[in-house]
C-alpha cells in the first residue's frame, strides 16, 4: 500500500480539479501552466514524498488516483498522443480511439479532434481525459474565427452542455479491487497497489473531461464559457512559500558541500532558497540549482545562485575579493572627483560597505531583493551630484560606462511612462520593452541615475515603489528586470527655491547659510513635496534616511575644483599635442579670479568660465601655430576686450628655445 497523499500540499488548481470531476465535463486551465508542480512519486518506497514535475505528469498522477486509465494530449503542431507512453496504455488508447500513430503521434485536424471529443465524453470502456495543449494557439484571433474554428468550438460547447457523468464498465463489473486489476494486467506498473480511497473512487460517477491549457482565459472565444456553468475555470497560481520550501529540498544535492550537512543546515537552506525565489515559479528553483551545480556554489551560498539566475550573470562583482580593497580607499577616491562634500562622501561609503558585506535590507525579514543601495542627492546645481554617481560607478565596477542615466524632465507627462516600462500589450511598440527595464537587464550590475526626479510625472514616480521595495519591475511585455544588484541614485534641486505668499519664486537657502541650516531647509522641502504636494509619503519612507544634502560650493572648495579642472586641461594638451602646458603666476591668478568669482552655478559654472576664458582662446592660439617640433606652451598673459572675448599671450618652447 502506498502512503496516503497529503492533498493539502498539492496545488490548489489540482485539488479543485479532483473535487469537481463529478460535476464538470470541461476545464479551462490558465496562468502559470508551464511551471513544475509538487506531485507524489509513484514508488511505494517514497513514503508519500512530493517532487516537482511538469503539469502533464502532475495532472496524470491526479487522474490515476481517480482510476483514469490514460490521458490523450493534443497540440496543434504534432497532433494527438496517448499519455503515459507505456506499451499497455498506448495499446488501450489506440484500440478505443482507433488511433494511427506515427512516431507516437497522430496528426489531426480540428474536425477530427471534434470526433475524438465526442467519443471521449461517451466512453464507458475506460475512464480517460483529453488535454488540449497550446490551446491559445488554436486560432489567430479568438473573436475572428474561421468557419472550421467556429464549428469546432461550437461542438465543444455543445458537448459541455450535454455531457453526463459515467461509471466505467470495468467499475460496473466490480474490477476495481487491486487483485483484479493486477490479473487484468492493463495498468501501468506504477499502479500495482491501490488504496481504499482509489477503490472507492472507481465506483463513483465521473466525467471524461476535456481540459483546455491556456496562457490566458481570453484566448478562447469570449462566448465559449459565457454563462456556461459546465465549463470550470482553474487558475494556476505561482507557488506559495511552503511549496517552494518542499521543492528546494528536492534540489539540495545539486549544491556543493551537502554530504556532511546536518538536518538543521538543510532546513536553513530550504527556507533561504524559498525566500530568495519569492514570486518565481518552481522551474526557477530548478534552473538556479542547475546553475549552482555548474558553478560549484555551496548550499550556504544559495542566495548567490538565485541572484545569478535572476540577473543572467555568472559572476557577481560585489562578491569579488578586490571589492573590499576598493571600498577601503573609497573616501579618498571620491574626494578627488567630488570636492567639499564630506557628508555625501561618508553616506556613499557607508552604503558601499553595507552592500559589500551583504547587509542591505538586513532589518527586514525579506530584504534580500532590494537594490544594493539608494541615494537621494539634493542640493544646489553644479555641486557634484551627477559627478558622484559617475564616481561610484567607476569605483565599484571599474567602468564609468556601467552608469545608466535618465533625465526625468523628459518624463513630465504621464504617457511618457511607456518609454521607461514599455507600452502595454496591444499598443504600438510594446514588443520593444522599456528603456529602463531593457537597460537594467543589459547591465544588471550598474549605477542607475534618475536626474532631477521631481520633474517626472507623479504616476511615473509610483513605479519606484516596486523597485525600492521588491527590487524588480515588469515591463509591457511581461519581462522582469531585477534591480537587486544596482545602486539607485536620485538627484533633485528641491528646497533651493520656494514660492512666497504671492506665488513668486524666492531663494530658500543661500551660500552664506551654514550647512546645518541648508540641510534642514532642503530636507524639510523634500518632505513637504512628497507628503503634501504629491501625497506620496510611502515613496519617501522607502527612500528612508538616504537623503544626502550637498552644500554650496565655498571659496576654498572652488579653488580646489578650479585646480583640478586646470590639470585636466593640461593633461588633454599633453595627450593631444605632446606639449607641456604652463601658466605664468599673474596669468594664473587672473584666470582664477574670473572662474571662481561667481559661485552661484557651482562647479559647473567654474567649468563654463574656464571654457570661455581659457579653452576657447587656447584653441585659437594652437590652431594658428605650427606645432611641428614644439615641446611646450606657456600662458603669460590674459586679456578681455570690451566684447567680453578673452585672448591670451603665449610662449612656445621649441628645441629648448622660447619664442
Amino acid at each position: 500500500m502506498t502512503s496516503p497523499v497529503h492533498t493539502e500540499l498539492l496545488p490548489r488548481w489540482l485539488r479543485d480539479l479532483e473535487r469537481l470531476l463529478p460535476i464538470r465535463p470541461q476545464f479551462v486551465v490558465s496562468g502559470n501552466i508551464r511551471d513544475h508542480f509538487l506531485t507524489p512519486l509513484a514508488s511505494a518506497q517514497t513514503g508519500g514524498t512530493l517532487t516537482p514535475a511538469p503539469l502533464v505528469r502532475c495532472l496524470w498522477t491526479a487522474l490515476q488516483r481517480q482510476d483514469y486509465r490514460f490521458l490523450l494530449v493534443f497540440d496543434p503542431v504534432e497532433g494527438l498522443r496517448p499519455y503515459p507512453n507505456e506499451a499497455k496504455t498506448v495499446a488501450l488508447a489506440t484500440r478505443l480511439f482507433e488511433l494511427k500513430l506515427q512516431d507516437g503521434f497522430m496528426p489531426m485536424s480540428l474536425e477530427r479532434l471534434t470526433g475524438v471529443m465526442k467519443r471521449l465524453t461517451r466512453m464507458r470502456e475506460a475512464r480517460c481525459a483529453l488535454l488540449i495543449d497550446f490551446a491559445s494557439r488554436l486560432t489567430r484571433h479568438p473573436d475572428q474565427l474561421s468557419a472550421e474554428e467556429h464549428a469546432f468550438f461550437l461542438a465543444a460547447e455543445r458537448l459541455a452542455v450535454h455531457a453526463v457523468p459515467i461509471v466505467s464498465r470495468r467499475a460496473a463489473r466490480g474490477e476495481a479491487d487491486g487483485a483484479s486489476v493486477r490479473e487484468a494486467g492493463d495498468l501501468p506498473d506504477s499502479r500495482q497497489e491501490s488504496s481504499g480511497l482509489e477503490a472507492e473512487a472507481t465506483h463513483k460517477p465521473r466525467f471524461n473531461p476535456v481540459l483546455w491549457l491556456l496562457n490566458r482565459p481570453q484566448d478562447l472565444p469570449s462566448w465559449f464559457a459565457l454563462d456556461n456553468v459546465r465549463v470550470e475555470s482553474l487558475h494556476v497560481a505561482l507557488p506559495d512559500f511552503e511549496s517552494r520550501v518542499m521543492a528546494a529540498n528536492s534540489y539540495f544535492t545539486l549544491f556543493k558541500e551537502t554530504e556532511t550537512a546536518s538536518a538543521k543546515e538543510r532546513e536553513t537552506f530550504a527556507r533561504a532558497f524559498a525566500l530568495a525565489t519569492e514570486g518565481l515559479p518552481l522551474t526557477a528553483l530548478s534552473d538556479a540549482a542547475q546553475l549552482a551545480d555548474r558553478q560549484n556554489i555551496a548550499h550556504g551560498d544559495v542566495e548567490d545562485a538565485v541572484q545569478c539566475y535572476k540577473v543572467g550573470a555568472l559572476e557577481n562583482p560585489w562578491k569579488k575579493p578586490y571589492m573590499r580593497e576598493r571600498i577601503r580607499d573609497a573616501a579618498a577616491f571620491i574626494d578627488r572627483r567630488v570636492k567639499g562634500q564630506e557628508q555625501a562622501v561618508t553616506k556613499s561609503v557607508d552604503i558601499l560597505m553595507r552592500s559589500v558585506m551583504g547587509l542591505t535590507g538586513a532589518h527586514a525579514k525579506s530584504g534580500g531583493n532590494r537594490p544594493r543601495g539608494v541615494l537621494f542627492l539634493a542640493g544646489p546645481t553644479g555641486v557634484g551630484k551627477t559627478e558622484l554617481a559617475k564616481t561610484l560607478t567607476q569605483l565599484v565596477f571599474g567602468d564609468e560606462r556601467a552608469y545608466i542615466r535618465f533625465d526625468m524632465s523628459e518624463f513630465a507627462d504621464e504617457h511618457t511612462g511607456a518609454r521607461l516600462l514599455g507600452a502595454p500589450p496591444g499598443y504600438v511598440g510594446f514588443e520593444a520593452g522599456g528603456e529602463l527595464t531593457n537597460a537594467v537587464r543589459e547591465k544588471p550590475f550598474s549605477v542607475v541615475l534618475f536626474d532631477e526626479v521631481e520633474k517626472a510625472h507623479p504616476r511615473i514616480l509610483d513605479k519606484f515603489l516596486q523597485i525600492l521595495e521588491d527590487g524588480r519591475l515588469t515591463d509591457g511585455r511581461g519581462d522582469v528586470a531585477y534591480f537587486s544588484e544596482t545602486i539607485l541614485v536620485f538627484t533633485s534641486n528641491l528646497g533651493i527655491h520656494t514660492e512666497d505668499e504671492n506665488g513668486r519664486r524666492v531663494q530658500n537657502v543661500t551660500p552664506d547659510d551654514p550647512y546645518e541650516r541648508v540641510e534642514a531647509r532642503i530636507k524639510g522641502a523634500i518632505v513637504d513635496y512628497f507628503k503634501y504636494r504629491l501625497s506620496r509619503p510611502e515613496l519617501l519612507n522607502r527612500i528612508g534616511d538616504n537623503i544626502v544634502v550637498f552644500n554650496f560650493i565655498t571659496a576654498p572648495v572652488a579653488e580646489r575644483i578650479f585646480a583640478g579642472m586646470l590639470e585636466n586641461v593640461a593633461a588633454r594638451v599633453r595627450e593631444e599635442h605632446k606639449l607641456q602646458f604652463e601658466f605664468a603666476p599673474a596669468a594664473l591668478e587672473q584666470l582664477k579670479t574670473w572662474c571662481v568669482g561667481d559661485l552661484s552655478n557651482g562647479g559647473r559654472g567654474i567649468g563654463n568660465q574656464l571654457e570661455a576664458c581659457l579653452i576657447n582662446p587656447l584653441a585659437r592660439a594652437l590652431f594658428a601655430l605650427d606645432l611641428q617640433g614644439c615641446s611646450g606652451i606657456k600662458v603669460t598673459e590674459l586679456h578681455r576686450d570690451e566684447k567680453n572675448i578673452v585672448s591670451l599671450q603665449t610662449e612656445i618652447t621649441s628645441d629648448g628655445t622660447k619664442t
